[in-house]
C-alpha cells in the first residue's frame, strides 16, 4: 500500500485548533442548559416571625397580664425600644405557589401591665371583604332628565 507524499499529519497545534470551537460549543450548549435549569431549582418556604395561630389570637382578651399574652402568643419578635407598652407581632410566609407573601400582624397595648387594647388587621379586612360580599343594596330607581 502506498501512502500519499502530499498528505501530511496534523500537527498537535493544529489539532488543537480544530477541537477548540467544538469544546467552546459544548461549554456554551452546556452553560445554557444549566442556567434554563436554574429557575428549576427547588425554592424553600420563608417563614419569618412568629406564627400566628387564628385559635390563639381569638382567646386574646383586655385584661391578660404581659405573661399570660407571652405564654398565649409567644416573645414579640421586634422588642419596642421607644414604647415598651406595646408589643407587635408579625408573621410572614412566602412559599414557592404564592404570588405574594402571606402576612399577619397583631399589635397589643399595655396600660399598667395589662392589655389595654389590641389591633388585628387582618380581621378587620376580613369582615370589611365579607360585608362587601354580601346581598347588594337594591339600586336607587334611575329618573330620566327632564326635556
Amino acid at each position: 500500500m502506498m501512502t500519499d507524499p502530499m498528505r501530511q499529519t496534523p500537527s498537535p497545534a493544529d489539532r488543537a485548533l480544530r477541537t477548540q470551537p467544538r469544546r467552546l460549543l459544548a461549554t456554551l450548549v452546556l452553560t445554557s442548559l444549566l442556567s434554563l435549569t436554574a429557575g428549576c431549582l427547588y425554592r424553600m418556604k420563608i417563614e419569618q416571625g412568629n406564627f400566628l395561630d387564628p385559635t390563639q389570637v381569638v382567646q386574646l382578651q383586655k385584661g391578660m397580664t404581659r405573661s399570660q399574652v407571652k405564654f398565649l402568643l409567644g416573645t414579640p419578635l421586634v422588642p419596642s425600644g421607644f414604647n415598651t407598652d406595646r408589643w407587635e407581632y408579625y408573621y410572614y410566609i412566602m412559599d414557592r405557589g404564592m404570588k405574594r407573601p402571606l402576612t399577619k400582624r397583631v399589635t397589643i397595648y399595655f396600660k399598667d401591665d395589662k392589655v389595654e387594647h389590641f389591633d388585628r388587621p387582618d380581621d378587620s379586612e376580613a369582615a370589611a371583604a365579607a360585608m362587601s360580599v354580601g346581598p347588594a343594596a337594591p339600586a336607587a330607581p334611575a329618573t330620566k332628565p327632564k326635556p
